[in-house]
C-alpha cells in the first residue's frame, strides 16, 4: 500500500516507519522541520536518519492540517497514519489541552476530504493506554493527565469526521514501549545507571504497567494497518507486552542485561506510599498472539547492543 505517516521522528514513529517499509509498503513521511539538520536533539536527529533509510520519500516542513499537508494527502494514498501529536510539556499538569486538540485535528475535515478524493479509504490514529476509558485497570479508567485527555478528545473528533466522510478508522493504542532509540525514561534510566556501575532505584515498584518491546509493538502496528478493510467503521488494536509491577519489570530487565553484559544491574525497590496514579493500567490484546514467532531474545539483544554502543562500559 501507499501510506502517509506523520510523527515518524518520534521513538515509536521511527520503529513504525521501519516496520511498514519492511512489510513492503511505500511509506511517505512528513517532517515538521525544514531539513534533517534542523533537528537539534541528537537522539531525534539519529531517528530521522534511520527514517530516511526506510521511507520512500519525505515531505519537509509540513505540519498536519496545513495547506501543504492537505495538498499532499490528496496525491493518492491508501492509508493516512496520523501518529504525530502535540506533546509539548506532556507531563505537566498545565498541559494545554485546547492547543493540543487544535493542533492534532487542524483542518481535519479538509484533510479527510482530500484523502477520499485521492482514493484513500482508511485512517489509522495512534492512541494511548493512558487515555480515559482505554485499556484495563482500576480507579474507573480515568485520564492519567491533561495530555491523556487531549488524546481521547482527538480520537473522538477523528471518529466523528471519519464517519461523516465514510472512511474506516483504526485506533492503535500504545502502552509503555521501550527499546533502541527510546526517550530518556524508565529503562533508559536503568541502563544509564547500570553502565555507570551504580544501583538503580525504582520509586514506584507497585504500579502495574504494560511494557512492550518497540520492535514487537511496531510489528503489531504494521499488522493492524495491513489488516484494515476499506469499508467504513471503527476498529481498535491495543497490544500488550509484559504486564507486571514496575518492580518486577525492573528485575526482568536486570536479568536480561546481566546475562548479556555481566554488569551487576543492582536494584533498590522503594517502599511505595504515593499512589497519585491508578495502580494498574494495561492494554488488553496479547502482542504475542498478534505477531506469531517474534524473537523475544533478539529484541533483548538489540536493546542491550544499543546501550553498549551509546554508553559503553563505565560511562
Amino acid at each position: 500500500m501507499r501510506i502517509l505517516l506523520t510523527g515518524s521522528s518520534s521513538f515509536t514513529g521511527c520503529w513504525f516507519t521501519r516496520a511498514l517499509a519492511d512489510a513492503g509498503h511505500e511509506v511517505v513521511v512528513t517532517m515538521t522541520r525544514p531539513s534533517a539538520d534542523a533537528y537539534d536533539d541528537p537522539a531525534r536527529r539519529e531517528r530521522v536518519g534511520l527514517v530516511l533509510e526506510r521511507a520512500a520519500s519525505v515531505a519537509w516542513g509540513v505540519a498536519f492540517g496545513e495547506p501543504a499537508f492537505v495538498d499532499l494527502v490528496g496525491r493518492g494514498f491508501d492509508v493516512l497514519c496520523h501518529h504525530g501529536a502535540d506533546v509539548t510539556d506532556y507531563k505537566s499538569p498545565d498541559f494545554d489541552v485546547d492547543r493540543a486538540l487544535a493542533s492534532n485535528t487542524r483542518s481535519l475535515r479538509r484533510v479527510l476530504q482530500a484523502l477520499r478524493a485521492g482514493g484513500g479509504r482508511r485512517v489509522v490514529l495512534t492512541g494511548s493506554v493512558f487515555e480515559g476509558d482505554e485499556g484495563a485497570g482500576d480507579a474507573g479508567l480515568p485520564h492519567f493527565s491533561p495530555y491523556g485527555l487531549s488524546k481521547a478528545l482527538t480520537a473522538q473528533v477523528f471518529r466523528h469526521h471519519c464517519r461523516e466522510q465514510g472512511l474506516g478508522l483504526g485506533k492503535f493504542v500504545i502502552p509503555n514501549p521501550f527499546g533502541p532509540m527510546e526517550e530518556p525514561r524508565f529503562t533508559a534510566y536503568l541502563m544509564k545507571t547500570w553502565f555507570a556501575g551504580a544501583s538503580a532505584e525504582v520509586k514506584t515498584p507497585e504500579y502495574v504497567r504494560d511494557n512492550i518491546h518497540a520492535g514487537l509493538l511496531a510489528a503489531c502496528y504494521a499488522s493492524f494497518v495491513a489488516g484494515l478493510g476499506e469499508s467504513p467503521g471503527f476498529s481498535r488494536m491495543a497490544p500488550s507486552g509484559y504486564v507486571e509491577s514496575q518492580g518486577a519489570f525492573a528485575q526482568r530487565v536486570a536479568a536480561e542485561v546481566r546475562a548479556r553484559t555481566g554488569l551487576g544491574c543492582g536494584l533498590e525497590l522503594a517502599v511505595q506510599t504515593d499512589f497519585a496514579e491508578p495502580r494498574m493500567r494495561i492494554n488488553t490484546d496479547s502482542a504475542g498472539a498478534i505477531v506469531s514467532g517474534w524473537g523475544e531474545s533478539a529484541c533483548w539483544d538489540a536493546f542491550v547492543a544499543f546501550y553498549e554502543r551509546r554508553l559503553g562500559r563505565g560511562a
